[in-house]
């Protein structure tokens, strides 16, 4: 008898709060004042949110010079750098910012270790918005290191005062390797206060981890320019997946995928709304992978408060 054919779905997936927070933010900021509400760049790297955002009337900009003056914008969970609250308060816009409070924490640490006067190594992908917010915090400070590969070049002031931090979106396993090869190098550097990955990133590549040496093929859902989506792919891969693709929409699946496959895994990026994960299962249903099983390895209970200028006021008793 032929193997049963089954999809194992990872737990968690999918959004985290700072997406959810993120998202909602325009969702209110359109219900409260109206079409159009500007958004600096995407609001969260997936193609499907930032459509269906357009079509309630988000007019997504790369800059804020191409907002009109006194018009409201919202600034992505990515984060932005000082430079540009500054060009928007020039041009009065009333900004409401979006960006993940895991991501302001960064903010903070490399602000915190810019004024005690260290040099700073921040871990991340060259051009990612949160690495270019991050910097523009103290950019006389900071130097990006992309990667292992990338700390050969690193310079220093003074090997004692070095402190590492990271986009929060990375691979853990990777960090940690660029980390080890900094240590070599630099052996009294500094770690973050606390961990800069964030829990969502984390929590979903440990859940690919623990399918991956049971699957044939791991599905993500998630868009290209999704840093932590991108991971996903990478880490199935690492972990024992025979195949594993990153997809949009479950159209952009190729049936060929599923030549000869009787398990296949599938998760999404924490930027990705549960719609599109429904639409791949019901895809695989049609090729008979009925049999679905959930893998858990966490559960997430965290929420964030919305930006404060979206806070219901507060009434008197």
């Amino acid at each position: 008898m032929a193997e049963s054919k089954r999809v194992l779905l990872a737990s968690p997936r999918g959004y985290c709060a700072g997406v959810d927070r993120a998202v909602e933010a325009v969702e209110r900021a359109l219900d409260k004042h109206g079409a159009p509400v500007y958004v600096r760049k995407e609001i969260v790297h997936n193609r499907h949110v930032v459509e269906t955002l357009s079509d309630r009337g988000a007019i997504f900009v790369n800059e804020t010079d191409e907002v009109p003056e006194s018009a409201i914008v919202v600034f992505s969970a990515h984060g932005v750098s000082p430079e540009v609250h500054r060009t928007a308060a020039e041009r009065s816009l009333q900004t409401i910012d979006a960006t993940c409070p895991l991501v302001t924490k960064v903010h903070q640490e490399a602000k915190r270790f810019a004024r005690d006067d260290y040099d700073i190594v921040l871990i991340g992908h060259e051009g990612h918005e949160e690495v270019e917010g991050t910097s523009g915090e103290a950019p006389e400070h900071i130097q990006l290191v992309d990667g292992p590969d990338a700390v050969d070049q690193v310079q220093v002031r003074d090997p004692e005062r070095v402190v590492w931090l990271s986009q929060t979106t990375l691979s853990v396993d990777e960090t940690m390797q660029t980390v080890k090869r900094l240590r070599e190098k630099f052996p009294l550097l500094n770690d973050p206060p606390s961990d800069d990955i964030c829990y969502a990133t984390q929590n979903r590549q440990v859940a690919v981890k623990a399918m991956a040496p049971k699957c044939d093929l791991v599905i993500v859902v998630g868009s290209k320019n999704s840093s932590n989506s991108v991971r996903l792919v990478e880490v199935a891969l690492q972990n024992g997946a025979k195949s594993s693709y990153l997809v949009d929409y479950a159209r952009e699946i190729d049936p060929t995928w599923l030549d000869g496959v009787t398990t296949v895994g599938l998760t999404s990026g924490a930027s990705v709304p549960e719609v599109l994960v429904r639409g791949v299962v019901d895809l695989l249903a049609e090729h008979g992978f009925n049999d679905v099983e959930t893998v858990t390895t966490a559960e997430e209970t965290l929420t964030f408060a919305l930006p404060r200028e979206l806070r219901p006021a507060r009434t008197a008793n």
